[in-house]
């Protein structure tokens, strides 16, 4: 029998099989549905029942809807491909591998879930330890249609004569597809390397490296997929948080996590990880350096400590007909006093009362002393602690404090100089200040970790009026209940497990930041030194180091292979880079050779417009996937206008800052030495940019000062 003939035999053996596990995954989609409807059932009649009698029927209804919900959610993810792998064993038992493990109505095993123990082979096996696997095959589907099948033999004197053997490998057949702009998951092509990642224990920090293309972040995902499988007891109820570089990348990588069937992590870039904020605008290099600094942490504890700037300056008040009066020095001194005893402020004011209302005891019995009159001291206290403008003065002098509104206060370049001696540079000074004061803009990413601290520093504000707090608690539970969200208290500290990607550009106030969700977490740390763009590594990991707190048991892996990009694509990045690596060894090794080198043009910056057109237009006729354009931060919103006119959605614009992490199937790279000045660690972020590509790259470049 022919190649072709045998391949479509072959694949209309597994959509055979296919056909059952989708009529089975009907079958318990409609049980679910009717589980659903039965407890809502329950529900209406708890209703009629008496009083005593509502709480057990309602609580029985609430796990019926919230397992049937449960169920329909897993069962209604949007799959491609249910199915994805066989093993065919010696011995002639065969194990289908898939996203979710299916039974079908005699409890026989359809699909075996990847993350199960029986699906490791799938992974783990190869031809020098082949676990007992004759035949590994990969299944690739689009919904419930089988397309195509390729075989692995690991056991080559066990075949049988009646097994066939097709394909080229599964792993380079995925590499050359073409890329949406969504991360797909790498379940059906899992290497033996990362399989080993995946599965490493869960306590303690596991760490990930390794260059561009090695699968760090899928691998990542994955493991957090794997885990919730494995030990969902312990890490499913607080649940996993999932920390990335950008909206654009959280955006890239959401569909991974429903694919395996988890839809309960919690995805978010380093701006929204501060509960009721999403920054996206990044600093210039200089500005984040200072801004991601631990010094930071000196300057806000002191400049919190400072007069609030609309805080009155003197108190005077009415005692027996006399006027106490303390001026700025004195309130200043009562101030002092109330924060060298430690605690927030938002904690303090009762303190701060007790220390003014001593400082006006003491000027009473001074002016008592001068006139030979005797005081009593705790009278006076007493009458003046329940006296109505005593705690109006109170309130304004010692007012509740928001981290935005004293961050705000460095505005003020005075107030800044003050807080910052001996620790900032009058330079520094000068340029936190005016970023500061800009009203113009929102608050940058850089901002977000010095909000959070602050709102730690102050302590939190008063709770809510308990009527509002119902009203908001009531709210919150009609939400859950269409949404099937979790409801979790603002600023949630608790995760069991956190993962934090493209790790080696956390500033150490952002460190400080993470670790503060993650005090009683394990964690998956990813990231490529090489890539790094701060510019204080020993700093960062200081901070990285303190945020793992107790966390003892640490291991670390580095995958070593370059499957994005081609080798030629590659070698361009490596040349960049060259020198700003450790050694040679940090460098993973691209596999895949398409004899299509990246091509570098020469344009003049008044021609730039027309080139970048150009270049944009030839790629989206040469790939079938994304065409990605990456140029400076602040040049974005230039070259967005440029392509407005090619209306095509695989065509995607985005800064050198924004493109970590992400993936195209083509890349126009804009002026390269733009990217080089605009940060700190200018040619780590260019190496980035040329590693972005999976297929064809375009240097567009108006000199050549980038590849000295």
């Amino acid at each position: 029998m022919s190649e072709p003939r045998v391949r479509r035999a072959e694949i209309a053996i597994e959509q055979s099989h296919v056909d059952r596990v989708y009529a089975r995954l009907a079958e318990l989609r409609t049980q679910a549905e009717a589980m659903r409807t039965k407890g809502y059932e329950i529900g209406h009649g708890a209703q009629r029942e008496a009083v005593f009698e509502q709480a057990s029927m309602l609580f029985e209804r609430d796990m019926m809807v919230y397992h049937a919900n449960q169920t329909l959610q897993t069962l209604d993810a949007e799959y491609e491909g249910l199915v994805f792998g066989r093993l065919d064993h010696a011995g002639s038992e065969t194990v289908y591998v898939g996203r979710l493990g299916i039974r079908d109505a005699e409890f026989e095993n359809l699909v075996t879930d990847w993350r199960a123990p029986a699906a490791a082979a799938f992974y783990q096996a190869t031809a020098e330890e082949p676990m007992g696997v004759v035949r590994r095959r990969v299944i690739r589907c689009s919904g419930p249609t089988v397309l195509d099948v390729d075989d692995d033999v690991l056991m080559p004197d066990a075949v049988p004569d009646d097994m066939n053997v097709v394909g080229e490998g599964a792993l380079m057949a995925a590499l050359g597809r073409a890329r949406g702009h969504q991360m797909r998951d790498i379940v059906a092509t899992i290497q033996k390397e990362q399989d080993e990642v995946i599965r490493a224990p869960w306590r303690g920090v596991t760490e990930i490296t390794g260059g561009p293309g090695t699968g760090k972040t899928a691998v990542a995902l994955h493991r957090a997929a794997y885990l919730l499988y494995r030990h969902r007891r312990q890490l499913g109820g607080a649940g996993v948080l999932v920390i990335g570089p950008s909206g654009v990348f959280t955006n890239y990588i959401s569909r991974v996590l429903p694919s395996m069937g988890e839809t309960n992590v919690e995805l978010r870039a380093l701006g929204e990880v501060l509960d009721g904020l999403a920054a996206t605008r990044h600093d210039p290099a200089p500005l984040a350096a200072v801004k991601g600094s631990l010094r930071m942490r000196k300057v806000l504890a002191k400049a919190l400590r400072d007069t609030p700037p609309d805080a009155p300056h003197e108190m005077r008040i009415v005692y027996k007909g006399e006027v106490l009066k303390l001026g700025v020095k004195e309130l200043e001194r009562v101030r002092r006093k109330v924060h060298s005893q430690g605690g927030p402020p938002n904690r303090s004011r009762v303190r701060a009362a007790e220390t003014l209302l001593e400082a006006l005891a003491d000027k009473a019995e001074q002016y008592a002393q001068a006139d030979g009159r005797t005081l009593d001291r705790a009278e006076l206290i007493t009458e003046l602690g329940e006296r109505i403008d005593f705690h109006r003065f109170l309130v304004v002098w010692w007012p509740i404090l928001y981290p935005a509104q004293v961050l705000r206060w460095l505005g003020d370049e005075r107030r800044l100089a003050k807080a910052a001696r001996n620790v900032l540079s009058p330079a520094e000074v000068s340029m936190l200040a005016a970023s500061v004061a800009d009203r113009t803009q929102d608050w940058s990413v850089a901002d977000v970790a010095l909000l959070d601290e602050l709102r730690v520093l102050l302590g939190p504000p008063p709770k809510r009026r308990r009527r509002q707090r119902i009203e908001l608690d009531a709210e919150q539970a009609r939400d859950s209940r269409t949404t099937g969200a979790r409801n979790r208290p603002e600023h949630y500290d608790e995760y069991s497990h956190i993962v934090v990607d493209e790790s080696q550009d956390l500033s150490p106030m952002q460190w400080r930041m993470v670790g503060r969700r993650g005090k009683y977490a394990s964690w998956t740390v990813v990231g490529d030194p090489v890539q790094s763009s701060w510019p204080d590594p020993a700093e960062a990991a200081q901070a990285r180091d303190h945020a793992f707190g107790a966390s003892t048991a640490r291991r670390r892996y580095t995958l070593r292979t370059n499957y994005r990009n081609s080798a030629e694509i590659f070698e361009l990045a490596a040349r960049v880079v060259a020198g700003h690596a450790a050694d040679p060894g940090e460098l993973p090794n691209a596999v895949r050779q398409t004899d299509l080198p990246p091509q570098l043009r020469s344009i003049e910056p008044a021609t730039a417009e027309p080139a970048v057109q150009s270049a944009a237009k030839e790629l989206l006729g040469a790939v079938d996937g994304t065409v990605g354009v990456i140029c400076a931060m602040d040049r974005v919103p230039e070259v967005e206008r440029w392509l407005a006119e090619q209306a095509d959605e695989r065509l995607k614009v985005v800064g050198s800052l924004d493109a970590k992490g992400l993936e195209y199937d083509a890349v126009v790279l804009l002026e390269p030495t733009e990217l080089v000045t605009e940060s700190l660690t200018g040619r780590r972020v260019l190496y980035v940019a040329l590693t972005r590509a999976t297929q064809q790259l375009i240097v567009l470049a108006s000199d050549e000062d980038w590849l000295d």
